[in-house]
């Protein structure tokens, strides 16, 4: 049985993954840490294996930290912070997805893959008001792997934010008489829970840490 923990569990995120937790026959649901329960990380990361973190750029990066100073591994779904100190951190597994959606994950290799054929691309992403990072990390990671793929520059991205979205992303690619668009939305968050459980069980196997991207798991 994996002891779960789960930081920012009072955001619509948070909440998801742990009633997702909460329905899974191999995992138990071992702490709640989030400001508005008045729960610290610190107080939950003694019974926990695994800390799932959707918080805040602002914080993900010293709860990550936290975590694997504690021996505790984490799976981080919050982006807009810079990853990069966590390569040096010892002492458990970081695991570190900017999408979680299965169909997110496929957007990004078909854009990669699209990219290496195609003259010019623009990104479009959407997501709801309260989203704090701009542009988001699926888009930024979408650009990285289009450009590496392609072995140019990275395509502009725009967003937009607006209520009564969730999160949608269409990459746009042009040449000689002929536009190719790849979109993939996200009707509901529940999207992202195999990928965020598929994490929480590989996580402690990793035989590298930092990993980036889901689709290392797939």
């Amino acid at each position: 049985m994996i002891r779960v923990a789960v930081a920012g569990a009072a955001g619509k995120m948070g909440a998801t993954v742990c009633d997702a937790v909460l329905g899974a026959d191999d995992m138990e649901l071992t702490g709640r840490a989030d400001p508005a329960l008045g729960t610290t990380l610190a107080e939950v990361l003694p019974n926990a294996d695994v800390v799932v973190d959707f918080t805040r750029p602002d914080t993900a990066l010293a709860n990550a930290q936290e975590c694997v100073a504690a021996g505790v591994h984490v799976v981080i779904g919050t982006t807009g912070f810079d990853i990069e100190p966590l390569r040096s951190a010892q002492g458990a597994n970081v695991f570190f997805a900017p999408n979680f959606a299965i169909g997110a994950v496929l957007m990004m290799k078909f854009a990669a893959e699209a990219a290496r054929h195609m003259a010019k691309a623009e990104i479009i992403e959407l997501h709801h008001d309260r989203k704090l990072d701009k542009p988001s990390g699926t888009a930024a990671r979408t650009a990285s792997l289009m450009a590496e793929a392609s072995g140019g520059d990275a395509p502009p991205i725009h967003s937009v934010r607006l209520p009564g979205i969730v999160a949608n992303q269409e990459v746009i690619l042009g040449d000689v008489g002929q536009t190719l668009t790849i979109r993939h939305d996200t009707i509901d968050r529940v999207s992202f829970m195999p990928g965020v459980l598929l994490a929480v069980r590989r996580v402690g196997g990793l035989t590298e840490s930092p990993v980036v991207g889901l689709e290392h798991l797939l």
